[in-house]
């Protein structure tokens, strides 16, 4: 008995102690755990996106339009902002964000343990979330690669990404990738494209005081927008610009100079009023250089004014109809196109509709009838005019007789035009259209003489710019040059001669006919005002359309009205109606 109980006695020394398998044990699961973490990890980082991809990620190009004077217009397709840099930017740009969102940013890693540990102890003492400890560095991992789903898995490849930022870019770099990459106003993203929204203006030309505004926002875009919530951002600025003070940025007396300059922000102005023109333009870059795939600045001979002015009265004077505007330089040059009263309801550019121009086409005949010898106190005779089944009548039926070619114009009979057309030839009316730029659009028969075949607001005011360009060729333009965002030259206009189309006798007349037509008693003349240099009207059958073409100085405006449906008018709706009052408030 005694020998066996020293055996067992020995057995158990030799067997390890409770202490020491638990400690064995705890061991073996804490390397399962740390097995199953790396294998977690691996699982995650596979499921990450394509950072090169991302980096480098393709869009549609960006298009600037620019007006005349190179001011922007819009942008197409811009999702960011001008690229910015800190090494460009005014310091206190970049300064107000460092301040308010990692003020140790150029001090520590990835990650900034000191101010998790603030943020957790915070959030403790305050019994909610009241303070975050994410450098910018993981805000720049979270906005550039990742979505806005709260997951360990994303928490994961949140510092993942941190990491790799921080071995493949500098301190400086990642900023600026933070800076042109954050999300703040309306889709776009990018500290510039929110300078541009909320003030007007560049990241490289905001004030102190606008800088801590922007900066605000990045807590959260929408609680702190100087647009939405102009006292939230204003008050969290002032935070800002104290940080700033104390960090050393800038002084207490230019905080107190930016404080008093704090203020809600103004909306950048509605840009659709320059849709119809930019829509239009960016057919012409592609005819004019093809396919593009990077960002350009197109400049362009908008004149910002004239459209603005445009814009605000073409809605006001048609009402429920619909109406048009353009206008342009007597060299061709487009400084203005309202294609209809609101872009948003209707993209439909109706500059370039056809539509029956009525008697705005007659110049075409006279101009015919001037060349071949005749003069504005010529005698014609107005009375009815049939030619087979074709036999149109006179506004209101009335005939007046013998009148001279002035006063015929001027009444805009049509009975004299009709006659003037069996006197010359069809074919020598539709010749004078061609020489003037739209022959091969007409048909050819009598009812184009008065109108009747479909032509474009702008063809129809191009007609009338010959005339008021001393009778030379006119092409319409809205490009000068194109260039890439580094200034290189794309394309460039390069004009061509002119070409002499009317002789200056017959020039003479006509400007004679067309400045009687907005004297008293010609049916254009609601447009009259000093410096008017003439103009005509037109009405389509049945008030379908109703045109009126004027010019003063170098520039002629055309104005269509109507519906697109091509229903008709009120009866009281002619060209001398509206759209000589249009015109005549956008001059005015």
């Amino acid at each position: 008995m005694f020998g066996k109980s020293r055996e067992k006695k020995a057995e158990e020394k030799k067997r390890p102690s409770f202490k020491l398998r638990l400690f064995v044990w705890c061991i073996d699961l804490f390397m399962l755990a740390l097995v199953a973490v790396a294998v977690y990890v691996v699982i995650v980082f596979l499921q990450m996106p394509s950072l090169d991809a991302i980096l480098h990620e393709t869009r549609p190009a960006t298009v600037v339009f620019l007006d005349k004077d190179g001011n922007e217009l819009r942008a197409s397709n811009r999702i960011m902002g001008t690229p910015v840099s800190v090494e460009t930017l005014p310091p206190y740009v970049w300064q107000a964000i460092v301040a308010i969102e990692d003020k140790r940013f150029f001090e520590h890693g990835p990650i900034d343990i000191r101010g998790i540990t603030r943020a957790v102890f915070s959030n403790l003492i305050h019994g909610r979330f009241a303070a975050g400890g994410s450098s910018i560095t993981q805000q720049t991992a979270k906005n550039v690669f990742l979505s806005r789903e709260k997951t360990i898995s994303r928490k994961v490849q949140e510092l993942i990404l941190s990491y790799w930022l921080e071995n493949r870019f500098n301190k400086n770099q990642i900023l600026d990738l933070y800076m042109n990459r954050v999300s703040l106003v309306g889709g776009m993203r990018g500290i510039d494209a929110a300078a541009r929204t909320m003030f007007q203006t560049s990241a490289n030309n905001l004030s102190i005081g606008q800088a801590a505004q922007i900066a605000a926002m990045l807590k959260a875009p929408t609680t702190y927008s100087p647009l939405k919530n102009p006292e939230k951002n204003i008050a969290r600025a002032r935070i800002i610009l104290q940080e700033m003070v104390r960090q050393g940025y800038i002084s207490l007396n230019q905080a107190r100079i930016a404080a008093r300059q704090l203020g809600p922000a103004k909306p950048a102005q509605n840009t659709n009023i320059y849709r119809y023109w930019t829509d239009f333009v960016l057919d012409e870059v592609h005819s004019r250089i093809g396919a593009f795939d990077s960002d350009m600045y197109v400049y362009t001979t908008m004149d910002m004014k004239l459209q603005e002015r445009i814009a605000d009265v073409l809605p006001k004077k048609v009402g429920d109809y619909q109406g048009a505007v353009v206008a342009m330089n007597t060299d061709g040059a487009l400084r203005a196109m309202v294609g209809g009263t609101n872009y948003q309801e209707s993209q439909f550019n109706r500059v370039l509709a056809m539509r029956q121009p009525g008697s705005s086409f007659k110049p075409v005949v006279y101009l015919v009838a001037l060349e071949n010898g005749m003069t504005p106190d010529s005698y014609v005779n107005d009375s009815p005019f049939a030619i087979g089944d074709y036999n149109p009548k006179n506004y209101n039926s009335r005939y007046y007789g013998d009148i001279t070619l002035a006063t015929a114009f001027a009444k805009s009979v049509n009975s004299v035009p009709l006659k003037l057309t069996e006197t010359y030839g069809i074919d020598t009316v539709l010749n004078m259209a061609g020489r003037l730029g739209v022959g091969n659009k007409l048909r050819r028969e009598y009812s184009t003489v008065l109108g009747a075949s479909e032509i474009s607001l702008l063809d129809l005011t191009t007609i009338y710019s010959v005339i008021w360009n001393d009778g030379q060729s006119v092409r319409p333009y809205s490009i000068t040059k194109i260039t890439d965002m580094k200034g290189n030259l794309l394309y460039e206009r390069n004009p061509s001669e002119p070409i002499q189309v009317l002789m200056p006798q017959t020039v003479e007349y006509m400007t004679q006919l067309l400045n009687d037509v907005v004297q008293i008693g010609g049916t254009g003349y609601r447009a009259q005002l000093n410096g008017v240099l003439g103009g005509k009207t037109g009405t389509s059958n049945d008030n379908r359309d109703a045109w009126f073409v004027g010019a003063i100085r170098d520039m002629v405006i055309g104005v269509w009205m109507g519906n697109d449906d091509f229903t008709p008018m009120s009866s009281k709706i002619t060209g001398g109606t509206i759209p000589a009052e249009i015109f005549r408030d956008i001059i005015e």
